[in-house]
């Protein structure tokens, strides 16, 4: 038979003209041209063959129910078309010419730029999200949000130099309102409970006022307040104040309780913890016939115990002092003196480390007009709002360097930067720096410094910021389970949960352990908040620890995860399946057509209690629904053992819980154990997701078809690693993609 297009043409050259004819041609005809798609449509088509292999790899092709090759037959084809793919023409892709700093990444750059840590997100509002991550569509700056930026960089600019206010001001801590303050809070001194910590940048040598306000209900009385409680307020881990507040006489109102409860005292300028608790009183327990919620955060249905914190607020400057001593100011002020040399050098050492590469004259002449005519606050406002500090850009060489359209490899500094806003989402270092600038960043002073900044605390990032979108730990901020279906649920557990998987992920990353163990682990980090929730035994205290548990072990498991996959009032297969496709087997199903009936409700219309699987199964009938459901819905199932805010079950309304599920490759198998056991049995397709996850983030763009050679390559060595966390970063930074760059056509 003659062979069809490309694809026919290289699996005859494998020997597969057979596997064609009896698995490909039945369906992908000219005449039927099933998905869209024919044989001859795909000659020469890398996009379409690169759909195929990934939906070979996942066994979507054939369908299940129809007949399908043996794994030797499905691997011999797929090593095929990778090998031809991986030997096309060299596509590095593009990133933007000019990609603005993101909120993290300002923050993280103003930090290691000034030393200075301050919290922007009052003063930049969030980005967008494309791809998964909030780095990719970052082109713009529209007036708007040049105008916030501005005002940023003024007030950012005043505080690192120790410019006081025209007038005092004020900054107000709010705890979230389903905080419970019963126990002790990690970071607070022993013997303490409940309240909070706040870390503070003072301008100027100054007195400043601290006030604290309780916690009150909906009809403004100060919750738990019996008897005479105390409250503590400490500066830098050293008391200042102890406070005592009173349960007001009958009939009196409870506005007057708290407004005692500041100070007003001098403090230096920089960097304070203020930190506001309550010394911990005897064990207090509700009087009730039923074992207490965890949670006491309302009058309604969690009723405080105790009083608790509401917010903490910092008012001033008063009678100021002088700019005082700061990180900041040691920072920038490199020298002191008023010459028109010092202020150069002061200049030169700042935009150096803003712009991320070597300094010209030209780059001074703006700041040094600012300096005159306004002196270093102005000059460094205008630094902080530039085009070279605020953006990366990159650009392309000049005309007659380069063959047309010909890709090329970046410039050092470039390297540099992109390598420490991958790893750090800051800017390079003045190692980093150094080295590319002199161009000795390549070949193994890469690896090393790649290795060393694995090593800093900076790369925590990875962690917060990497997992935290791609797990969507972020949203568990908005996630608020209803009371009445989990009336346990409250911020503790909320944060905990983040905690638990940040913990994790950090074991695993920092340890360099295989990314497998991520799924395959059989240990978690719980506290005793936490703990409880999951059922173990034996953990007391606030802090973090490592523990084995039962049904505990991998991401699967994790109560944030399941959390953010589920709805208020239940969990949700649907979405799970969908999570799991998704961000671990990079299978994204396509998106649910308009017009979507509404999921059947509890009750059938025999009045009897229906299960998440029977109420999924009337939905999934209607055939607008059942092509999608069949792939997400048995993926989903198998999580069902988890409620919706993670906590084991066995039953759901006294029926058991049936947790048998599949993968859309056919397999079959029962529980999150069976899932993490297929998933584990072929790791090609979470490690392949995994790295393009991580390659997404790392280059700023949307990972397309022609990278797909790339993330083969950075696969196939991290397998020889043992899939190591480093070998898929120094994978990454040594890749063409991350290298390269194609130029405007």
């Amino acid at each position: 038979m003659k062979c069809i297009g490309l694809l026919a043409t290289l699996l005859c050259c494998y020997g597969q003209q057979a596997a064609i004819e009896k698995y490909c041609l039945g369906c992908h005809n000219e005449k039927l041209k099933s998905g869209g798609l024919t044989l001859d449509a795909a000659h020469q088509d890398p996009p379409t063959l690169e759909k195929a292999v990934r939906r070979m790899k996942a066994r979507h092709m054939p369908p299940v129910g129809l007949p399908r090759p043996d794994e030797a037959t499905y691997n011999t084809v797929i090593a095929a078309l990778e090998a031809k793919l991986d030997k096309g023409p060299v596509n590095p892709g593009r990133v933007d010419t000019f990609r603005r700093l993101n909120r993290t990444e300002y923050q993280n750059a103003i930090r290691d730029l000034l030393d200075l840590d301050v919290d922007v997100s009052a003063m930049l509002p969030p980005d967008d999200i494309s791809h998964g991550f909030d780095n990719i569509t970052v082109g713009n700056l529209s007036p708007m949000l040049l105008e916030r930026y501005l005002g940023a960089a003024t007030k950012i600019s005043r505080l690192a130099l120790g410019v006081a206010p025209r007038s005092p001001g004020g900054d107000l801590v709010t705890l979230p309102a389903d905080l419970t303050q019963e126990t002790h809070f990690e970071g607070l001194p022993l013997g303490t409970r409940g309240g909070t910590t706040v870390k503070h940048n003072f301008p100027v040598d100054a007195e400043y006022e601290i006030q604290i306000r309780l916690a009150r209900d909906r009809n403004e009385h100060v919750e738990g307040l019996y008897g005479q409680h105390q409250i503590e307020l400490l500066i830098d881990g050293e008391r200042a104040k102890l406070f005592t507040v009173e349960r007001p006489a009958a009939g009196k109102d409870h506005h007057r309780v708290d407004e005692f409860l500041k100070l007003r005292l001098p403090l230096k300028a920089g960097p304070h913890q203020i930190a506001a608790t309550f010394p911990k009183r005897p064990g207090v327990l509700l009087e009730t016939e039923r074992q207490p919620y965890e949670a006491h955060f309302n009058m309604d249905r969690h009723p405080r115990i105790q009083p608790a914190v509401y917010s903490v607020s910092i008012n001033g400057p008063y009678n100021v002092a002088g700019a005082g001593d700061t990180p900041s100011r040691r920072r920038l002020l490199v020298c002191q003196d008023k010459t028109d040399a010092c202020t150069k050098r002061v200049l030169t050492t700042l935009l150096r480390r803003a712009y991320r590469r070597q300094v010209t004259d030209a780059d001074l002449a703006a700041p040094m007009k600012f300096h005159r005519e306004g002196g270093l606050e102005l000059a460094l406002t205008s630094i902080l709002v530039s085009p070279e500090f605020l953006f990366r850009i990159e650009r392309d060489p000049p005309r007659g360097t380069a063959a047309p359209g010909e890709a090329y490899t970046i410039s050092d500094t470039e390297l540099a930067s992109r390598l420490s806003f991958f790893l750090w989402n800051s800017i390079p270092d003045d190692t980093l720096l150094d080295l590319a600038i002199a161009g000795k960043l390549r070949g193994s002073t890469l690896d090393a410094q790649v290795m060393r900044m694995l090593a800093d605390p900076r790369a925590k990032t990875l962690v917060t910021n990497f997992g935290g979108q791609w797990l969507y730990l972020r949203n568990l901020a908005s996630a608020n389970p209803d009371m009445r279906a989990y009336p346990g649920f409250d911020d503790n557990l909320r944060q905990a949960f983040r905690t638990e998987t940040e913990m994790f992920l950090d074991h695993v990353f920092r340890e360099d352990r295989s990314i497998l163990e991520l799924l395959s682990a059989d240990y978690t980090f719980v506290n005793e908040r936490l703990a409880k929730h999951y059922g173990i035994p034996h953990v007391y205290g606030s802090h973090f620890r490592r523990v084995v548990a039962a049904n505990r072990g991998g991401l699967l498991r994790h109560g944030s995860i399941l959390t953010v996959t589920s709805y208020a009032t239940r969990t949700s297969p649907v979405v799970r399946g969908k999570w799991i496709m998704e961000n671990l087997l990079g299978a994204a199903p396509p998106p649910p057509p308009p017009d979507i009936p509404v999921l059947t409700e509890k009750r059938s219309t025999a009045g009897a209690n229906l299960t998440m699987r029977e109420r999924i199964s009337e939905h999934r009938k209607n055939p607008a629904c059942s092509g999608c459901h069949n792939l997400i819905d048995p993926v989903g199932f198998t999580l069902e053992n988890y409620d919706g805010v993670g906590r084991w079950r066995t039953t759901e309304d006294a029926r058991p819980i049936d947790a048998t599920g599949g993968l859309p490759d056919g397999s079959k198998f029962e529980g999150v154990a069976g899932l993490q056991q297929a998933i584990l049995a072929r790791p090609e397709l979470f490690v392949q997701t995994f790295t393009e996850k991580l390659l997404t983030y790392g280059l700023g763009r949307g990972v397309e078809y022609y990278d797909q050679p790339a993330v083969r390559k950075i696969a196939r060595g991290a397998k020889q690693d043992n899939y190591r966390f480093s070998s898929f970063i120094l994978g990454i930074v040594h890749s063409t993609p991350f290298q390269m760059r194609r130029p405007q056509t």
